[in-house]
């Protein structure tokens, strides 16, 4: 099914609302217009998963989640993953194994998420992390007891781990 009509009824530089009409004796529809976005779970040669502790002007508070960012007009997620792994951490991966794509809210938002694992991350030389960014590192046990107990509460993070452990990774999280 197609919408009757459909047009940008406000734009910023992070997004665009839009109107659609699906039926024509009705209200429009408003949905979010964003870029995709790549999250990384990177673990170190040590087994440690990297995160970030950051604030965050939505929630207004610092929250805790894996390194992440927006893919870029016509970048590859995959590069857009290892950018921003870098970007935020100041680590370092060769490569990146892509896990796919979800819907963060299929009722309001048209992005994707874009997860990725990457293994055997490391600090890369002259690199420092982003200004305002903390990093932090957690072993698969610390990592589910924060998850557990609300410290680490991105519930997308939280899915892409969990796609993680459901495509191979299931040392992860001590789940059990």
């Amino acid at each position: 099914m197609k919408p009757l009509k459909t047009e940008v009824a406000f734009a910023t530089p992070w997004f665009e609302l839009v109107a659609k009409t699906v039926n024509a004796n009705e209200a429009p529809y408003y949905s979010l217009r964003l870029p995709d976005y790549a999250v990384t779970i990177a673990i170190t040669v040590e087994g440690r998963i990297l995160a970030v502790r950051q604030y965050r002007p939505a929630l207004e508070r610092y929250t805790v989640e894996l390194p992440s960012g927006l893919v870029d007009a016509n970048e590859d997620p995959a590069e857009s993953a290892r950018r921003e792994l870098l970007e935020e951490t100041g680590w370092q991966a060769d490569a990146v194994e892509p896990l796919g794509p979800m819907f963060p809210d299929n009722g309001r938002l048209s992005n994707r998420i874009w997860s990725f694992l990457a293994r055997g991350v490391r600090r890369a030389k002259g690199s420092e992390p982003e200004s305002g960014i903390e990093v932090l590192s957690y072993s698969p046990e610390e990592l589910t007891r924060a998850i557990a107990g609300g410290e680490f509460d991105h519930a997308l993070h939280v899915a892409a781990l969990l796609l993680a452990v459901l495509k191979g990774a299931p040392d992860l999280l001590a789940l059990g």
